[in-house]
């Protein structure tokens, strides 16, 4: 699913003269503090599309030729493109506000098009400067982003500020996150995933060790991470483990994007008498490699056997190669170990470094 963000120009992106209103001669073409930076920045190290939405009242009449109004629009294009920002699509509605065009803010006219299953409507915005920006958001069944100093009030936002470097710091913050469920006749799973998360787990499937074991990942992995499952535990507790392994690994898959300036590699720890190494590679192929061998049928509720199985499922829909190697003579702390080794080596995987680089010489990482 794609995060796309739906820019206004005119007082979002360059500044809107007073009086007419119109941008229709370079002396009155001003960006707006930030914005440069900032979307150079969103473009450099997300995953978001852009999409400029903007109404031009009469554009191309003799109240605003067209003539007038390309040259400093084409400037402002050619310098963010200089900084690595392009969009999508540049949308623009020429109507008079009298004409009630249904392309016209916050009308849905021109963005119908972008509104079908492939959008991701819990992390795509409107940025804009009006409340037609907002009311559009609204509209398009997705959240605002107001940029001013106070939202008229009765106008919902995600955010409201003056600041383009706030926006930036907002959006980074909730750009590799997923949400998956995957309902079956044998289980229920729901995971919520945030990359950029602080380390909270919330994980309740039923089997006491494995919501340890998956709190591990998360306070280990510095990652948030919410988990709730109904299985069919009176067959066995197969399904409820192979399940949330396929959904999680769904999860990372879709959190990671592009995989703009991951670390990508591995880690290993010790455990009392036990001790786990663990080497992955977010590199987009589904592999595991496991040297471990429990001596107990059980710890807790919990099948030892599962365990090589829970990686398994997580690298074939996380696409990535995993290599497990562990020995210990309590089974308790072997499989704790390997649990809060790949916590860690997540870590250093999916922390993302200023700059957007791909950790790959072929520049894409499938």
């Amino acid at each position: 699913m794609k995060k796309i963000l739906f820019i206004d120009r005119d007082g979002t992106i360059i500044k809107e003269p007073p009086g007419d209103f119109q941008v229709d001669n370079m002396s009155k073409l001003e960006f707006v503090p930030g914005v440069i930076g900032a979307l150079r920045e969103l473009a450099r190290d997300t995953d978001y599309r852009l999409v400029m939405v903007s109404n031009q009242d009469g554009l191309g009449t003799e109240r605003f030729p067209m003539e007038a109004f390309l040259p400093p629009h084409e400037f402002m294009l050619r310098t963010l493109a200089g900084e690595g920002v392009v969009f999508d699509e540049i949308l623009i509605d020429e109507s008079m506000p009298e004409e009630g065009s249904p392309r016209r803010k916050p009308g849905i006219g021109m963005v119908e098009k972008y509104l079908g299953d492939g959008l991701d409507r819990e992390y795509s915005y409107v940025i804009g400067d009006r409340v037609t920006d907002m009311q559009l958001a609204k509209n398009m069944g997705i959240r605002g982003i107001y940029l001013g100093e106070e939202v008229p009030e009765g106008v919902p936002v995600a955010l409201c500020t003056g600041s383009w470097g706030r926006i930036v710091r907002f959006l980074k913050k909730g750009s590799r996150r997923a949400v998956k469920e995957r309902k079956t006749a044998e289980t229920d799973v729901k995971v919520a995933l945030d990359l950029n998360g602080s380390g909270e787990g919330d994980v309740r499937t039923g089997l006491a060790f494995f919501d340890h074991m998956l709190e591990q990942i998360a306070r280990h992995g510095g990652i948030d991470l919410v988990v709730a499952v109904k299985g069919d535990l009176q067959v066995d507790e197969h399904h409820t483990i192979e399940d949330t392994a396929i959904v999680l690994g769904s999860c990372f898959a879709e959190a990671l994007g592009s995989k703009k300036g991951i670390g990508r590699y591995g880690f290993a720890l010790p455990m009392d008498e036990a001790k786990a190494e663990v080497l992955l590679d977010f590199g987009g192929r589904g592999w595991l490699e496991w040297n471990a061998v429990f001596t107990r049928e059980y710890v807790g509720d919990f099948p030892t056997e599962m365990t090589k199985h829970f990686f398994a499922s997580f690298c074939q829909t996380a696409k990535c190669n995993l290599h497990v190697t562990a020995k210990g003579e309590n089974t308790h702390h072997t499989i704790e170990a390997i649990f809060k080794a790949f916590g860690r080596c997540l870590r250093v995987a999916v922390e993302q470094k200023d700059g957007g680089e791909l950790p790959s010489t072929k520049k894409v990482i499938f």
